[in-house]
């Protein structure tokens, strides 16, 4: 039985990305392949938190959360303790290769890069940020691409000694990596082999200033020593890979009590990578949360267009904000999500969904989110009986046909309007047990008032609602207002005026004849209201009255709903009941 461990590894800065989560779906279900194949596969989570300023426990907890409820569970990686209704435990450390953070293992990175320095595979740099601004210009004025230069004394397999005593003197300084001189080969398990000219990166940073690694050191360091055999990750990072490639080169294994298993002076290994294709907007742009910044913008400076009065000094006091910062979001200097979200609330701008956690709050199932992502530069290679594509299936039959050769090379294209039809068919096929489940789990995290009004309901109403609603939800969150018109008291539903004056209700209209004689037929009808009854009655009364169906079933739906919009008048009746459809058509009457 052989090992196969694949990671992911987010920083805790920000809510998890829908692209982030397909990476983590693919890692996850290459690892689950492996074990339906026989072999000990392991899917790993790791928290990349050396970005001290930014990196927050909140910010993990909550990519852990959406990962778990996307059914993304890791074999090793931080504890997530009581998650969902079973109050599941998740993650753990049976390999003992943690700790999992990696504010965590400073001492670990520390040893490795004194191992380097002393090996003359790096040194420390003493440059101000003012002098390589400086240089930067300076080649910027030269029509040149600014490459650090290795300073003279640096020699590569050389240790620098008086560089090191600086250093450890406590001289402010990064480490740089010293960078061979050789061409870098990667045979990639999606794109092929990859080729990288010598000279194309220079010495990079490996710690910064600060003290804490940079991405690229602490990353190989941990994939080594954390076993990773197989990096599953987006192709922005290709850019990466010579850098990672020749740190594995040039690094050996330190004593098992550095937290290294295996034996002192082995070679780093080099992981199989494979780059998955970016996922794009239908227009070509890239997915990015600064989506939200540009629909924000957008939308503000329209109505600012429209309004005169809407200038930027006035907006930055009514909603509250610095106006330095509100000017800057205005110009794009700045894609605060801060100033967007506050833009967006106080204007009702919609936002494009574009983590994970959007997507919780807008009420779209796990499952039909795991089910699009998937298909985001894969396909199963499966077919139905008709011998058409398999689309629609769960996350056990990704992982017993995911393969990385059915990925692939090309960017993938976010269909938003494609993800909603996947989540409303998700939502339709839900029997009625499951949908009330998932909407009360939703409606208590996201809406509570909605879901107290829920309980609130009689249970026989309850059940024909969900049932009658259950099929014009293409999201949870739409069931608030399809369900409007049962979540009142009939005593207390009210009526819009503009909707009564439509089906002509007021002032004795066409509209009172159809509700007084529907209200005459459930008094003379004491059996129990059925969508169907409820809609031959309105079939005939039109054709008996040669009156267009519409002219019957609207001013109905008023007397009943309050509103010219609900479900099918049929349903609307069987919900509310006969004694319900009476109170309400009286007091519509009564208006």
């Amino acid at each position: 039985m052989s090992l196969f461990v694949t990671r992911f590894a987010p920083s805790p800065t920000g809510h998890l990305h829908v692209g982030g989560a397909r990476t983590a779906l693919f890692c996850w279900a290459f690892a689950q392949r492996k074990k339906l194949d026989g072999n000990d596969g392991r899917f790993m989570i790791r928290i990349e938190d050396t970005d001290q300023a930014r990196s927050s426990d909140e910010s993990a907890r909550g990519i852990l959360d959406d990962l778990a409820w996307l059914g993304i569970t890791w074999d090793d990686g931080p504890v997530l303790k009581n998650f969902g209704a079973a109050a599941a435990t998740i993650g753990g450390d049976s390999r003992n290769v943690g700790p999992y953070f990696q504010a965590q293992r400073l001492d670990i990175y520390n040893a490795y890069i004194e191992h380097l320095v002393r090996l003359g595979r790096a040194y420390p740099a003493f440059e101000t940020s003012a002098e390589q601004d400086a240089d930067r210009k300076a080649a910027a004025a030269k029509k040149q691409t600014y490459k650090y230069p290795r300073p003279a004394d640096v020699q590569l397999g050389v240790f620098n000694e008086a560089r090191w005593a600086r250093a450890v003197a406590g001289e402010a300084h990064v480490v740089r990596f010293v960078m061979p001189r050789a061409e870098i080969r990667v045979q990639d398990e999606i794109l092929g082999e990859v080729k990288f000219a010598s000279g194309e990166v220079d010495d990079f940073v490996i710690r910064k200033q600060d003290g804490f690694p940079t991405y690229h050191f602490a990353v190989v360091i941990d994939d080594e020593l954390m076993g990773v055999t197989h990096v599953l990750r987006a192709q922005e990072h290709l850019i990466n890979t010579p850098k990672h490639v020749a740190l594995q080169g040039a690094l050996t294994r330190l004593p098992p009590g550095l937290g290294a298993r295996g034996h002192p002076g082995e070679a780093f290994r080099v992981p199989a990578f494979a780059h998955l294709p970016l996922i794009f907007n239908l227009d070509g742009t890239k997915m990015s949360k600064r989506d939200k910044a540009k629909t924000a913008r957008k939308a503000l400076k329209d109505l600012m267009a429209k309004d005169a009065s809407l200038t930027p000094a006035s907006l930055a006091q009514t909603l509250g904000v610095d106006g330095a910062l509100l000017q800057g979001f205005i110009d794009a200097d700045n894609d605060s999500l801060d100033i967007a979200q506050i833009v967006a609330a106080h204007f009702k701008i919609a936002l494009p969904e574009i983590e994970v956690w959007d997507y919780r709050k807008s009420g779209y199932l796990s499952h039909a989110i795991t089910n699009f992502l998937s298909l985001l530069g894969w396909s199963t290679g499966a077919k139905d009986a008709e011998g058409k594509d398999i689309e629609k299936f769960d996350n056990a039959f990704l992982a017993a046909h995911f393969a990385l050769d059915r990925i692939g090379k090309t960017a993938a294209k976010f269909d938003r309007v494609k993800l909603l039809s996947f989540n409303a068919d998700a939502i339709a096929a839900l029997s009625d047990a499951d949908f009330s489940r998932e909407l009360f789990a939703w409606a208590d995290e996201w809406e509570p008032d909605f879901a107290r009004a829920l309980r609130s309901t009689p249970d026989a109403r309850r059940a024909v609602l969900f049932s009658a609603c259950k099929a014009r939800c293409k999201t949870l969150r739409d069931a608030i207002k399809v369900m409007e018109f049962a979540l009142v008291s009939d005593e207390a539903m009210p009526f819009d005026p503009v909707a009564m004056q439509k089906a002509a209700l007021l002032a004795g209209g066409a509209g009172r004849a159809p509700v007084e004689s529907f209200g005459a037929m459930l008094r003379s009808s004491p059996a129990p209201l059925s969508a169907a009854d409820v809609d031959a009655w309105i079939k005939q009364y039109a054709d008996t009255n040669q009156r267009k169906m519409g002219e019957v079933a609207q001013p109905l739906r008023v007397a009943l709903t309050g509103t010219v919009v609900s479900p099918p008048l049929g349903d609307v009746a069987a919900v509310l009941g006969r004694e319900g459809s009476l109170r309400r058509i009286e007091r519509c009457l009564a208006h």
